[in-house]
């Protein structure tokens, strides 16, 4: 029994795994900085975003020996290519959205006019972001202990 497909589900779930830690690490980030004004790059923090990208490999399969052409891995008829997906990753990048400015004169990091630029963080949207990366952290989850106890149920047999 080939067991390679219960692998790679295994494999996708423990993608998304990560790629979801990574998004509840970015959304702890951003609410420990909302009211950070002032950073080493200078100006208020920036909020970050985690942008999800699939993961794809190129599978070359030729015919077993003794099928047509299946000593040869050349480019033969009957060797076949195709794309498999290999499961998800997060890469971090800065929301250019503006800073909201709030007129405060007495704040240090105050412009001339008395204004000053807070971070582009929204408390509502990151406890969005944080409800949603936790979901589908535990889907990933489910999925992985359901390949697992059908990994466990053909090894049974």
């Amino acid at each position: 029994m080939d067991l390679e497909p219960l692998f790679a589900a295994m494999k996708v779930s423990t993608s998304g795994l990560t790629a979801q830690r990574k998004r509840l690490d970015v959304v702890a980030e951003n609410l420990a900085n909302i009211e950070t004004t002032r950073t080493a790059e200078g100006g208020p923090y920036r909020r970050q975003v985690v942008s999800f990208q699939e993961e794809r490999a190129l599978v070359i399969s030729s015919p077993e020996p003794g099928e047509a052409g299946g000593n040869d891995t050349s480019a033969q008829p009957g060797t076949t290519e195709q794309q498999e997906f290999r499961g998800v990753s997060g890469q971090i990048r800065e929301d250019s959205s503006p800073f909201p400015e709030v007129y405060d004169p007495g704040h240090p990091d105050a412009n001339s006019e008395g204004f000053v630029k807070y971070p582009n963080v929204d408390i509502v949207t990151e406890m969005t972001e944080l409800i949603s990366a936790t979901r589908a952290f535990e889907a990933n989850v489910t999925a992985f202990n359901a390949a697992k106890q059908m990994m466990r149920k053909a090894l049974e047999l």
